[in-house]
């Protein structure tokens, strides 16, 4: 039996079986981000700080949220 893949999401994350993209973590850490979206991505911040210090310092709710105020 072969196993079945879930379709790709926004931003390379993957959606699970009921269609919810999978949300990054709040203690993933911004050098791991980076490795996906970039040496760029939250420019300013240490490598060593979380998604969710860095979503708080800038007013967001989100990883989706913080990506489309980056591409503006």
């Amino acid at each position: 039996m072969a196993t079945r893949r879930a379709p790709k999401g926004l931003d390379h994350r993957q959606r699970d079986e009921s269609g919810k993209i999978r949300a990054k973590r709040s203690d993933t850490l911004v050098r791991t981000l980076r490795a996906e979206y970039g040496e760029s991505f939250a420019a300013g911040y240490r490598a060593n700080m979380t998604l969710g210090a860095v979503l708080k310092k800038e007013g967001m709710e989100s990883l989706s949220q913080l990506l489309k105020k980056k591409k503006r």
